[in-house]
Order: structure tokens, then C-alpha cells, then sequence
């Protein structure tokens, strides 16, 4: 077994077969200065802002170790250390029932973060954190260690309602679990064991049908924590816990091929199926496989997703196929994220890349869609209706569930850049600016992939974060005349000894001719392809691989509505900054026709994705959906195929280089 198998086992998944894809360890891929990075510093910040003593409150209350007289506790000056007004409120009120949801949430995105940077301060606060969940779970008798009574889930084992305490359970649990598996913090894993022993003992007090009843209340995903930990201990207790939390009223009807979605909570559904997504990896039982796969068949192959990659719309499924009547609250961010995580599985499993298109599409057009790019704050709901806003939660006031799969979301994209193959194969999955380092040959020889984009998403940082210097090179090198028709990535491959191995490329699916590949300055005429992916395969030493990705505007047709598109250049959704629904005048095969580029040049970069109607009543702009902060924008248009005389298309078929 090699170092890497036996991390990625630690990792909580079993070892893949040699044809399959397996990721790099978390810490071994970190983001290079560009809009994404800025949007993890974003997030970092946010993390880092919350008060350990305020995410701890509802933990140290139900172990008897805090208590509130009345007062506005110890000042400096004007300012409460510990008063209301300092304390998280909304859903984290110390009333709530779905109080201390979010330090789970935390736990799991401060993990992250350290493994990518070196922050000492949220380093200490996340092992301060840990320390004081051990101390109430001691003051607690030993092993319950919850920011609740354990009389809420004896309440809903007699039918009371109880607002999910097993979610809220779950979410501690798994930031537990990744605070053992990212950082090594062994008391993290004590504290997990220790609270598995209460849910055992107490899971198996029922028979099947009455433990079915309990889990009919929303579970969560505690079937991936207990798949999780059987991997770390084999402990047959965890085996136990895994068959006990298997969801058989859901999972079995799904595999009968019943519609057991429509109108169903999404955000219940999916977890339960990144559960069985584990408990295979974790078991080798294949019926936990059939079950994954039958669910993305149904959640979205089946169903069809928006343009943003969503399939489901207040908080539920919509019927198959039916998009246009519930444009109004889809991507609630917590399904966006879990079905980004479900998406990681299957692509690890199949090598498909159609996975990895659908994890592309939801991060740039949801996950930062919804995160506004000068707060940080995260919006519940993505609305895609016309005359559409976004609403963004405040940093203390709110904590809905959608701020912790926020942190979450932010600090973990990594895990989704760069995958292994075997011992021959690295494969290119998404094209973020970052660099990634591991070691092959029993550790003897280490390689570095860096990437970084010349011309794309992260080309407009190229000013705003290094100052005028950093333009200065384009005084000495040709600038297109126009805004570039595509996306530049270069990556060098750096290895500290010869390494022959293949590096795939993925070719996304919004490419619009064929790819160009240069290494070390030469075009290759005869590109070895296969399916969605480009093959280079050489001996590495010290090389420089140039991908330029050809993009083109194009519609996207709303699957019950095809008369009604939304517009996307390349890979990004765009937005109309118009109140209502307008039907516009053109050929949707050519929507060059309807929208010309606007704003198109900055002082040192390219304005990707904006554009302006031409030859319509009415004249109105187009942005990035991901763009838009507090601007009133619809996403979908009517289209009339109406002839437009005298009307030169353009085409904007400069090449780039």
C-alpha cells in the first residue's frame, strides 16, 4: 500500500481500483492568487470572525458549564464582552431548536483552511474548540456531547416534533470527523467514539420498524459519519450503527424505480445518500452503489436542471422535467453543495466527466453566485425568475443552514481541482489557479503541478491585486482587438526526477471548437484523445503545458419551456439586469444576433461575460450571474425567431494565443 492509499483510506473512503479516480489529500492542493482564492480569503475571514465562546454557548449551556444572569457581562468601554448583542441569534438562538448546528459547519471549513494556509490563531481556536466539546461531554457523563437535551431524540422516537436534532447532530459529528481525518487532532476522534457509544446504546433499544419511524424524521447524514468511522476503527458496533441508519423506506422504494422525490425536502434526501455513497466505499455492499446511482438518475438526469446546474426548488424536488413554473427559490446553497459532493463521488468512482461538468457548473454559477463578493454572506436561495434578487443573510443575526454549507463550500473546492489514476494517470479536473504536490516511487520523487489563467475568470486580478507593476508586461507584448473567445490555462509540471505518467486534460463541455495544446512552446498537431479528455504522455521533468479553450455565447432552453432561454458564455450563466420578462427578437442558434459584447476592456484585463441586447424595443445589459450583488436581474428570455434586416452577426472569431 502506498502512502497516498493509506491517506486516502484515512480520508474515510476505501482504496479505488487502479481504473478509477482518487483524490489528493486535503492540504496537498492550495489556490494561487485569483477571484476564486479571493472568494477562500473571503470565507477565511468570515470563519475566523466568529467567537469561539459564541459557537460554543449552546454546547456549554446543556453540560451545565455557562450561565447567563442578566446582566451585560465584563465591558471594555462601551462594548460587551459577553452581552446579547454580541451572541449569535436566528436559528442559532439559544432557544432554537436547531441551536449549535453551525460549529459542526465550522469545525469541518476551519480544517480545511488550516490544511491549506497557515493561520495559527483559527488553528487554536478549532483545537480550543475540540478541548471544550471533550469537557462537556465529561460533564455530560461521559459520551453525550450535544448543544440540546438527549429528550429531543426520545421525542421523536414517540412521534413528538422536534425541529431534525439528528441533522443538527450530524453536522457536529462530521466537523468533528474532519477535524480528526484533516488536522490529526486525535482528541476529535475520542470525542466522535465516544458520543457513537450513546447513539448505539440508544439505536438499539428499537426494532427495525420503530427505528425506520425515527429515521422518517430528517436524519441528516449520520449514515456516512457511522461509514466514516467504521473505515477509521472496524469497530463492529460502527458496522452495526451503518446497518441500523441504512434509510430502507427510501432507499428501496428509489431502487423500485418509484418517483420518490417530486415535492420530497431535497436537503433530507441528499444526505442520506451521501451516506450510502460512504457506507459502499466503507462495505463493498453494491446495493448501496445501485442506490447513488439510481438517485443522480432520478435528482438529475431524470429531472433536468436549471442553466445554474440546480434541480430542485424550495427546498424540493420539482416533478421531472418541470422547470418553468418554479423559477422562484431554486438552489437552496445546501443542496447546491451536497450535490457538488455527490457529484466528487461518482467522478472518483466512473472517471466520468460529466461529473465534473455538473461540479464546474454549480460552483461557478451557484456556489459563487451565491456568495457576495463584498460581504462574504451567503444568499439561502439562487432565484432565477424575472425580476429576480438576491437576499444575503448578516453574519450573526441569521445562521440559516445555508451560512454553514457557505464555510463549508468556500474552504473545500480543492478536494475537486486535481485526481490520480493509478500510478500512470494525473488528471486536470478543474481549472483553477493552484498548485498541488505529491510524491510517487515510495516517496523518492515529489511533483508539482501549478496552474494559473492567462485569459478568463482570473485574468481581471491581474490588476486589482498586484498593483499598476503587474500590468506592465502588456506595454511589451500584442493585445488582441477584441475581448478573447476563450479561456488560457498554463500549467508546468515540475518533478524532482524524470516521472513518465499520463496527464489528462478534461475538455469541458462548454468548449466550442477544438482545444489548442502547446508544450514547451510546440502546438501539438495530433492530439491523442479519449472521449472528454485530452491524453499527454511523456516522461515529466520540468515542462509548461498551455490548454486554450475556445468559448462561445450560447442559449440554453428551459426543458418544459424551449421557447424561453437563458444565455451563457462558455461556462458562465449570464443575467439580464431588466425587472420583468422581455421577449426578444432573433435566432436562438445564433444568439450573436441579440447580445453584443459590452464594457468588454478594462485598464488591464478583459470584462468576461458582458454584453448588451442590440435590435430589441428595449435595450438593456447582461452580466455574470455570479456578478450580481443587490442588482434586480432575470436569468431566462422568450426568444422570437424573427428575421432582423441589414443585421451583421458578430461572430467574434478571433482566434487567441
Amino acid at each position: 500500500m502506498t502512502e497516498h492509499e493509506a491517506l486516502a483510506i484515512k480520508q474515510g473512503h476505501q482504496s479505488m481500483p487502479s481504473d478509477q479516480l482518487d483524490g489528493l489529500p486535503a492540504g496537498r492542493c492550495k489556490l494561487l492568487p485569483s477571484p476564486f482564492q479571493n472568494r477562500f480569503e473571503l470565507n477565511r475571514a468570515y470563519v475566523g470572525s466568529l467567537q469561539t465562546a459564541n459557537l460554543l454557548r449552546p454546547y456549554l449551556f446543556e453540560a451545565g458549564l455557562w450561565s447567563y444572569s442578566g446582566s451585560f457581562g465584563t465591558t471594555i468601554g462601551a462594548k460587551a464582552l459577553d452581552g446579547p448583542e454580541t451572541w449569535h441569534w436566528g436559528w442559532e438562538s439559544i432557544t432554537c431548536q436547531l441551536r449549535g448546528h453551525i460549529l459542526g459547519h465550522w469545525m469541518s471549513a476551519a480544517a480545511h483552511i488550516c490544511a491549506q494556509c497557515v493561520d495559527p490563531e483559527l488553528a487554536g481556536k478549532l483545537t480550543r474548540v475540540v478541548a471544550e466539546l471533550a469537557r462537556c461531554q465529561k460533564a455530560n457523563g461521559g459520551e453525550w456531547a450535544g448543544p440540546f437535551p438527549e429528550a429531543y431524540l426520545q421525542r421523536i422516537a414517540i412521534g413528538e416534533n422536534v425541529w431534525a436534532p439528528q441533522y443538527t447532530l450530524h453536522k457536529l459529528l462530521m466537523g468533528l470527523l474532519d477535524t480528526y481525518l484533516v488536522t490529526h487532532n486525535n482528541e476529535a476522534l475520542t470525542v466522535l467514539t465516544k458520543f457513537a457509544s450513546w447513539f448505539y446504546r440508544w439505536s438499539g433499544q428499537y426494532d427495525r420498524d420503530q427505528f425506520d419511524d425515527i429515521l422518517d424524521f430528517e436524519t441528516g447524514g449520520m449514515l456516512e459519519i457511522w461509514a466514516a468511522l467504521y473505515v477509521i476503527t472496524g469497530a463492529q458496533e460502527h458496522k452495526e450503527l451503518i446497518d441500523r441508519y441504512d434509510r430502507r423506506r427510501f432507499f428501496d422504494r428509489l431502487l423500485a424505480g418509484d418517483d420518490v422525490l417530486t415535492n420530497k425536502h431535497a436537503n433530507t434526501q441528499i444526505p442520506e445518500i451521501l451516506g450510502a455513497a460512504r457506507a459502499w466505499e466503507a462495505t463493498g455492499d453494491s446495493r448501496y452503489r445501485r442506490i447513488v446511482e439510481a438517485f443522480w438518475d432520478a435528482a438529475v438526469t431524470q429531472r433536468c436542471t436549471y442553466c445554474t446546474g440546480g434541480s430542485s426548488c424550495g427546498e424540493v424536488w420539482q416533478p421531472a422535467g418541470v422547470l418553468s413554473p418554479r423559477l422562484h427559490e431554486p438552489h437552496e446553497h445546501c443542496t447546491v453543495y451536497n450535490m457538488m459532493r455527490l457529484a466528487q463521488f461518482l467522478y472518483r468512482w466512473t472517471g466520468d466527466d460529466k461529473y465534473a461538468d455538473y461540479w464546474e457548473r454549480n460552483y461557478l454559477n451557484a456556489i459563487l453566485a451565491q456568495q457576495n463578493a463584498d460581504t462574504g454572506m451567503v444568499s439561502y436561495f439562487l432565484p432565477l425568475a424575472p425580476g429576480s434578487k438576491k437576499t444575503w443573510g448578516s453574519p450573526t443575526e441569521d445562521f440559516w443552514c445555508c451560512h454553514g454549507s457557505l464555510m463549508q463550500a468556500h474552504s473545500a473546492c480543492d478536494q475537486a481541482l486535481v485526481f490520480q489514476k493509478g500510478a500512470g494517470e494525473i488528471v486536470v479536473s478543474q481549472y483553477l489557479p493552484s498548485v498541488s504536490e505529491w510524491t510517487v516511487a515510495g516517496n523518492a520523487i515529489s511533483i508539482r503541478i501549478t496552474q494559473d489563467t492567462q485569459q478568463g475568470l482570473s485574468a481581471g486580478q491581474l490588476f486589482t491585486t498586484e498593483g499598476h507593476n503587474a500590468i506592465q508586461h502588456i506595454h511589451n507584448a500584442p493585445i488582441p482587438a477584441r475581448r478573447p473567445t476563450g479561456y488560457v490555462h498554463d500549467i508546468s509540471i515540475k518533478a524532482t526526477a524524470a516521472t513518465e505518467f499520463t496527464l489528462s486534460l478534461r475538455v469541458p463541455r462548454w468548449v466550442s471548437a477544438e482545444p489548442t495544446i502547446i508544450v514547451n512552446g510546440e502546438i501539438l498537431d495530433n492530439m491523442e484523445r479519449r472521449g472528454t479528455r485530452i491524453e499527454l504522455h511523456r516522461a515529466w521533468t520540468n515542462d509548461t503545458v498551455r490548454v486554450i479553450f475556445p468559448a462561445a455565447l450560447a442559449v440554453q432552453p428551459m426543458p418544459d419551456r424551449p421557447d424561453a432561454v437563458a444565455f451563457m458564455d462558455g461556462p458562465l450563466v449570464l443575467a439580464g439586469l431588466v425587472d420583468h420578462e422581455l421577449t426578444l427578437n432573433g435566432d436562438p442558434n445564433h444568439p450573436e444576433t441579440m447580445l453584443i459584447p459590452d464594457r468588454e476592456r478594462r485598464h488591464g484585463w478583459w470584462n468576461t461575460g458582458y454584453y448588451r441586447t442590440q435590435n430589441q424595443p428595449v435595450g438593456f445589459r447582461f452580466v455574470p450571474l455570479l456578478d450580481i450583488r443587490d442588482e434586480v436581474y432575470t436569468v431566462y428570455f422568450p426568444v422570437r425567431d424573427l428575421p432582423i434586416e441589414g443585421q451583421v452577426p458578430n461572430t467574434r472569431s478571433e482566434r487567441i494565443a
